[in-house]
């Protein structure tokens, strides 16, 4: 197993797509950054409609949660990176969304601010002294803060590497955007949770006390808050994030936005003399 990850992970390039957010400039260490407007729409409602099928098909959503065309749209998808993992066909195969945030100060600026622990009499307090921690803590280490989510593995890539590989990919893109501090709501359906730990996602804690699991009752399931360090995987998947980052310069990246760094406009005198 450990042979067909460390293949998988050398041809990363082959197989996984990053879609950038709108109006962020993409880094210039990625050399196959495209500007692409409709591919870029058209792989977005392609993961809107994989978590649609893949929540739908798990109990956690129900076709009237979802768009007339089956897609489970969020606000989240226009400001996060998008991690795709295309199969043989071409088709996403699996998909999650990374969101950079800019200096923040409260839960109340992060997409977290909707768990259920916040709005919880016992927990409240705890889980809200825990996340204002981390986000002090990420300031003090000069770190960006992020969050991760839209999680989803189709059926049939469910028994392959492809969450192990999604997991390692968030931790090699945050390397990329510079580092950061972040936080993942996981669903303990399927073993979500259970993997990202492994990588090494871990409880979120305040003064000794931990944030605990929960019930999602928009997503009809039990979740997990966990915390990601981009600097500190799992010491046993280390290396793997390590190969996989240098492999990064060469992953696709599709963008919306014209980037004149990239794409320089002729002046008028080139555009004649050509």
């Amino acid at each position: 197993m450990r042979g067909l990850i460390d293949r998988n992970v050398t041809a990363i390039d082959q197989r996984l797509v990053l879609l950038a957010p709108p109006q962020q400039e993409v880094p210039e260490l990625f050399s196959n950054a495209v500007f692409d407007p409709p591919r870029h729409t058209a792989l977005v409602h392609d993961v809107q409609r994989l978590r649609g099928t893949v929540y739908c098909s798990d109990g956690a959503l129900r076709p009237e949660h979802l768009t007339a065309s089956g897609r489970h749209q969020i606000p989240e998808d226009q400001r996060s990176w998008h991690l795709l993992l295309l199969n043989k066909a071409g088709q996403v195969s699996s998909c999650a969304w990374y969101l950079l945030h800019n200096r923040v100060h409260s839960v109340e600026a992060l997409r977290v601010r909707s768990c259920p622990l916040n709005g919880s009499p016992e927990w409240r307090e705890t889980f809200r002294a825990a996340v204002d921690n981390e986000l002090e803590r990420a300031y003090r280490d000069n770190l960006k803060y992020a969050e991760l989510g839209g999680w989803a593995i189709s059926p049939t890539s469910r028994c392959t590497s492809d969450a192990l590989l999604m997991a390692l990919a968030t931790y090699s893109l945050s390397r990329t955007l510079g580092g950061a501090l972040g936080l993942t709501t996981a669903t303990v359906r399927h073993g979500s949770s259970k993997i990202l730990r492994r990588i090494g996602g871990s409880d979120v804690q305040i003064d000794g006390s931990t944030v605990p699991m929960y019930y999602d009752p928009h997503y009809m399931c039990d979740m997990e808050l966990l915390r990601f360090d981009s600097r500190q995987p799992n010491h046993k998947y280390a290396p793997l994030v390590d190969q996989m980052s240098e492999r990064f310069a060469e992953v696709q990246v599709i963008s919306r936005e014209y980037d004149e760094r990239r794409n320089p406009i002729p002046s008028f005198d080139e555009l004649f003399a050509a």
